[in-house]
C-alpha cells in the first residue's frame, strides 16, 4: 500500500528551463546596467550561447563582446544568478496531482539536490512548503549526499513515519533519479517533460524506472 509519495523538484515539479530563462533575464537586466549595454540583446545572446552549449555561457558572452573579466568576475556572475529571485511556477498538471494524493491520505515529499541557497530560493518561489509534509535538499547534508546517495531518502523515510515500500519516488534524470530503487525497496517512477534537460542521460549503472508517465496526472495509486 503507497502511504507517501516523494518527488524530485528540477523538470519534475517545476521547468529548469523556466528556471534559467528567469535567470538570464536577471543577467541580462544586471549587465545592461553594469556594461551600458541593450538588456534584450544580452538576453538574446544569452540563450544563443546556451543552446551552443550549456558549459561556459558568462565567459563565452563577455568573449563575444570582447570585454575583459577575471575568473573572480564569472564566479560572482554566477553568485548572482543563482541567488537571484526565480519567476517560476509548477506544471500545470502538480497541483491536480498533489490535490489527488492527498484526497487519499497520501503524504507527499520531495527531495531535490542542487545548490542550498538556489533550490530553497525555487521552492519559495512556488510556496512549495504550503503543499509539501517534507522537504529535503540534500546539499544540507553536503555533495557527497546529492542522489542517487539513499541518505535523503532514509531521513524521508523516518520523517514521514512509513515503510520504504510504501514510497514511490518521481523524477526525470536517469543519472539519480532511478537508481535508489535497486538499493531499498522504493517504487521509481520516471515522468517525461518535452523540454527536460537529462531526456536524453544515460542511466546510473542502466538501473530504469519502474514505471513510465507522461503526465502527473496519470500518477494514479
Amino acid at each position: 500500500m503507497v502511504k507517501a509519495v516523494i518527488f524530485d523538484l528540477d523538470d519534475t515539479l517545476i521547468s529548469e528551463r523556466q528556471y534559467i530563462d528567469s535567470g538570464y533575464h536577471y543577467i541580462a537586466k544586471l549587465l545592461s546596467n553594469r556594461l551600458n549595454k541593450n538588456e534584450e540583446e544580452l538576453y538574446k545572446l544569452l540563450n544563443e550561447l546556451l543552446i551552443e552549449s550549456p558549459k561556459n555561457v558568462f565567459n563565452r558572452l563577455f568573449d563575444k563582446l570582447e570585454f575583459c573579466y577575471t575568473n573572480d568576475d564569472i564566479l560572482k556572475l554566477v553568485e548572482e544568478y543563482r541567488n537571484h529571485v526565480p519567476a517560476i511556477k509548477f506544471y500545470d498538471d502538480v497541483l491536480p496531482c498533489l490535490e489527488f494524493l492527498k484526497s487519499k491520505g497520501i503524504k507527499v515529499g520531495i527531495i531535490t539536490d542542487g545548490y542550498l541557497n538556489t533550490q530553497r530560493r525555487k521552492l519559495n518561489a512556488i510556496k512549495a512548503y504550503n503543499y509539501f509534509d517534507e522537504i529535503i535538499i540534500t546539499d544540507e547534508f553536503g555533495r557527497e549526499f546529492w542522489k542517487p546517495h539513499p541518505k535523503a531518502f532514509e531521513i524521508m523515510q523516518e520523517r514521514l513515519n512509513v515503510e520504504f515500500n510504501e514510497m514511490i519516488y518521481v523524477g526525470d534524470n536517469p543519472e539519480k533519479d532511478f537508481y535508489i530503487g535497486s538499493i531499498l525497496p522504493i517504487k521509481t517512477v520516471r515522468i517525461i517533460r518535452k523540454q527536460s534537460i537529462y531526456i536524453n542521460t544515460s542511466y546510473y549503472m542502466n538501473i530504469k524506472e519502474h514505471f513510465t508517465i507522461y503526465s502527473l496526472t496519470d500518477l494514479k495509486i
